[in-house]
């Protein structure tokens, strides 16, 4: 296609990685309409729907992403699920090129014994519930006193904070208030973190450490005999100030007197402890067993053959998110990506299929920070212009910008805008008001789509 023939291109998903590549096509040299389609009625993906409701610096994200769509050039067409009520076939058919920005949503597996028992859970749903996604239950089964969770990344740190916290803690964010009755009424006393390395190999970040540290009435317990450090540790901490840091928190608390740890709910933190087991009585979690390990020189690990096992009655799977296939689309299923060569989707024989690109977690694996999704999005950009520049992406054969709305509304699909997530937004912040909250979040997804659209029908 000639490079001065105006584009149409589509970018499915509104999380940080699809708003990014839109805003950076738009600033491109090509003139180009961007439709930004959404699976849910509203945009912001993981930033609204996947980070800790008490973490309202990070959420300071969607103000960014907000002012890219509110701008008017990037038009938003929420509540559309791809495969469902659109797929590749009809998006070649309005737009010249799609760009795939769904990210990953479903926890990774850990294939352990007693991984399925009643009590066991995926971190990745418990996130979605208490950041009130509309497709998770309104209700959560909080009843254990003892919970473990598995894995020491971010999200770990998350889920163990908001088990621990005491739900007063909550009430200033816009955590909902489904998710607020279920907190306070949990008996929870005791969560328990499990990394299979050692504290020098965590992925937790030096300010989400320091804050589990301020977490009113709840202490932080470290072992010592969890704490080794091989030559591939001291490496580690050496070329790292974040992993020096990190340790350097982890070890400051080892030198607390045992004295002062009085709250009446404790966040363990276990180094050193591979989860072999889940324990279950009855169908239901009674335990879980772990193998100590030790490292082996370069900052790896192995097992000893030493077994030891835990009380409790719920563990909660934080070791990755993974994505999903897409319905036309080829799939690598070990990795969970969409093959791509720099963003440029290829078939199942490694060439790129034309017009087709990927961005985000999608294309790389759920890995890295949002200044690597931002990054990210600039190569797939890069590599879509140059295909038009090269006449390489086809011309879509329905170019007029209203048929992918009037085909929508032909087969009944309730889709919502931008318009539309304003006033839910409007809504959303006047449940807060008079209240401490700054917004209060609508979490059943006819009700989110319901207000959204009024704008659509209004217009």
């Amino acid at each position: 296609m000639p490079s001065n023939t105006r584009q149409r291109v589509a970018i499915v998903g509104a999380g940080p990685a699809g708003i990014y590549a839109a805003d950076i096509l738009s600033k491109t040299d090509l003139d180009v309409d961007i439709d930004l389609f959404e699976r849910l009625p509203a945009p912001f993906g993981l930033v609204r729907y996947g980070v800790a409701p008490d973490h309202p610096r990070i959420k300071g994200i969607i103000v960014a992403l907000y002012k890219v769509l509110q701008r008017g050039d990037i038009r938003l067409i929420g509540n559309v699920d791809f495969g469902t009520d659109v797929d590749l076939a009809e998006l070649r058919e309005y737009y010249d090129a799609v760009i795939f920005s769904t990210g990953a949503i479903k926890d990774a597996d850990l294939p352990i014994p007693g991984i399925d028992l009643d009590g066991s859970y995926g971190a990745a749903d418990f996130v979605s519930w208490y950041d009130g996604h509309p497709d998770v239950p309104r209700t959560w089964p909080l009843e254990a006193r003892e919970i473990a969770v598995l894995g020491v990344g971010n999200v770990a740190l998350d889920v163990a904070r908001i088990l621990a916290k005491h739900v007063e803690d909550l009430m200033p964010t816009e955590v909902p208030e489904n998710v607020v009755d279920v907190l306070r009424a949990s008996p929870v006393t005791d969560v328990h973190v499990f990394g299979r390395r050692g504290p020098a190999q965590v992925k937790f970040t030096p300010l989400e450490l320091r804050e589990l540290g301020h977490v009113p009435d709840v202490d932080i317990v470290v072992y010592p005999e969890d704490f080794d450090f091989d030559d591939g540790s001291e490496e580690a901490i050496r070329s790292s100030n974040q992993t020096k840091q990190v340790v350097k928190t982890l070890t400051d608390w080892t030198l607390r007197d045992p004295a002062e740890l009085t709250a009446s709910r404790r966040i363990h933190l276990h180094f050193l402890h591979r989860p072999a087991e889940i324990l279950g009585t009855d169908g239901k979690v009674c335990g879980i067993r772990t193998e100590r390990t030790e490292l082996t020189g370069d900052g790896s690990v192995r097992g000893t053959g030493e077994f030891v096992e835990f009380d409790v009655q719920a563990v909660y799977r934080a070791v990755g998110y993974f994505g999903s296939p897409l319905a036309g689309l080829p799939f690598d299923e070990a990795a969970g990506v969409i093959p791509n060569d720099g963003g440029r989707v290829l078939d199942d024989h490694g060439r790129h299929i034309p017009g087709t690109y990927a961005t985000g977690w999608i294309k790389r694996g759920p890995v890295g920070l949002i200044g690597h999704t931002k990054s990210d999005a600039g190569e797939t950009i890069r590599h879509l212009v140059e295909d038009v520049t090269s006449g390489s992406v086809p011309t879509a054969p329905r170019r007029d910008p209203q048929a992918i709305l009037d085909r929508l509304e032909a087969d009944g699909v309730p889709y919502t805008t931008w318009q539309g997530w304003e006033l839910l937004d409007a809504y959303e912040r006047s449940l807060g008001e008079g209240q401490g909250r700054e917004r209060i979040k609508v979490v059943p997804r006819e009700h989110m789509t319901e207000i959204s659209r009024q704008a659509h029908v209004r217009a």
